[in-house]
């Protein structure tokens, strides 16, 4: 049998080609700035260059009253205190802060003049973000409440004492407990250290304030400054006025404000019932009294939860 030829047989089927995948071409290396155009910390945090040490966090240490010394030299000191009371940095403020103690406790005479420009400073450092610095300038009111409390009102301007009480009753009623509680001791020293009557007016509208939490603790503060008061003061401040204050607090919505209203209202009626008109009578006599000057100076309901308070 003749072979075939080679030249007449089927043409091979040829084998499709196989898809090779795109590949992106990389993007150029961004060129790296020149090193003198790097800021310092990248400029040497390279390979070979150790890491350099996390920056520690500055401290202040919180001195007690009693453990603050004399100073050395108070009139040079003073000289200088109240720039560095105005420095931009936080530490030298709180520095300064301690020696504004030290001065008002061992060098008070010193600090009087400038007593005025002390409050709006301490006003000032008490608004700052920094809870150490808000606490030292807490610590240094107290100082301030306890060594010119009875004059403090006369030898700064009304307005700057209005602003610290207001700082004051902020910061007591934030969250921040370690700054709440330095704050409520300071309003404690002030309300055994300033003069009752004109601290009460200054009190007055702090009782009624937007904040609940400024109001019960400005009505803490007036049943503080309530309960040293003799009868005479009760009445140059107001008792039916006094009165008034108690019976409105008593529906506040925290129970400390309901607390303090209580605490003002047996106070009054302490000193109502030993005044020189009705000591001599007997116990239902001042009793009926009471309750005769509660309804003449209140709604009757707010007279019968006031009179209520002290028959528990």
């Amino acid at each position: 049998m003749a072979l075939r030829s080679l030249d007449n047989a089927l043409p091979m089927s040829l084998e499709r080609p196989k898809k090779v995948a795109k590949v992106a071409a990389p993007p150029p290396a961004a060129k790296s700035p020149a090193p003198s155009k790097l800021p310092r910390d990248v400029r040497t945090n390279n390979e070979n260059t150790p890491p350099s040490a996390p920056r520690m966090e500055q401290s202040v240490e919180y001195v007690a009253s009693e453990d603050l010394k004399p100073l050395s030299v108070p009139d040079t000191r003073m000289a200088v205190l109240l720039d560095e009371l105005s420095s931009k940095d936080w530490t030298q403020v709180c520095e300064a802060l301690n020696d504004l103690r030290r001065m008002a406790l061992h060098h008070s005479s010193l600090l009087i003049p400038s007593l005025g420009n002390v409050t709006e400073v301490i006003v000032r450092a008490m608004k700052s973000p920094r809870s150490a610095l808000c606490k030292t300038s807490i610590m240094a009111s107290a100082d301030i409440f306890h060594c010119f409390g009875h004059h403090l009102l006369f030898t700064t301007e009304k307005n700057s004492f209005g602003q610290l009480l207001l700082q004051l009753l902020l910061k007591a009623s934030q969250d921040k407990r370690f700054v709440c509680d330095e704050a409520e001791k300071a309003l404690e020293k002030m309300a055994a250290s300033v003069s009752p009557l004109p601290l009460l007016k200054e009190l007055q509208s702090y009782v009624r304030h937007a904040n609940p939490r400024v109001r019960a603790k400005a009505a803490v503060a007036m049943s503080k400054c309530v309960s040293k008061m003799g009868i005479e003061v009760m009445k140059g401040f107001g008792l039916a006025t006094l009165l008034r204050v108690a019976a409105e607090l008593l529906s506040d919505r925290l129970p400390e404000a309901r607390e303090a209203a209580r605490s003002i209202i047996i106070s009054v009626y302490r000193e109502f019932s030993n005044d020189s008109n009705i000591k001599d009578n007997d116990e239902s006599a001042a009793s009926e009294s009471w309750q005769n000057f509660c309804a003449s100076n209140l709604p009757p309901i707010a007279a019968h939860s006031v009179a209520k308070i002290v028959s528990l």
